[in-house]
């Protein structure tokens, strides 16, 4: 199949396919005497791992370490799992932080029901932000 077809199937731009050429995450293509690329089923299929795999929140750099193990015999499940739970662990931490920043934002929009903007002053630049008002040390 041509360029164009195998984009289409594979549901993304003819720039990707030719992208992940140039990233060396696809094999170099067969080509016709008029120079057209061609493409077979198994270049469908490793499209399709590559969209997957960024799927599931995979850098094309890891992809690359995955494929290049595929290509040169090894079957790559176990560092693929790694990878996942690696992924994984990150987003856990990652949801941790967001509950954290979740209740500090409506802490601050509570807070800001209870302001009054006239008493906003220029060294608080806004008084929402600015905390809790600090005493003034005794002259």
């Amino acid at each position: 199949m041509l360029i164009g077809a195998l984009a289409d199937i594979a549901g993304v731009p003819s720039q990707t396919i030719r992208f992940y050429e140039r990233q060396g995450l696809l094999p170099e293509p067969r080509r016709e005497p008029n120079g057209y690329r061609t493409y077979d089923d198994s270049t469908l299929a490793r499209v399709r791992f590559i969209r997957s795999a960024q799927g599931a929140g995979l850098t094309l750099l890891e992809i690359a370490s995955i494929v290049d193990l595929r290509d040169h015999g090894d079957v790559p499940c176990a560092p693929v799992a790694a990878l996942l739970q690696t992924k994984l662990d990150a987003v856990v931490a990652r949801q941790g932080e967001l509950c954290v920043l979740h209740a500090e934002l409506e802490r601050l929009i509570e807070r800001s029901h209870h302001l009054d903007p006239t008493q906003c002053t220029d060294v608080d630049v806004c008084h929402i932000l600015a905390g809790p008002p600090r005493p003034r040390p005794a002259t």
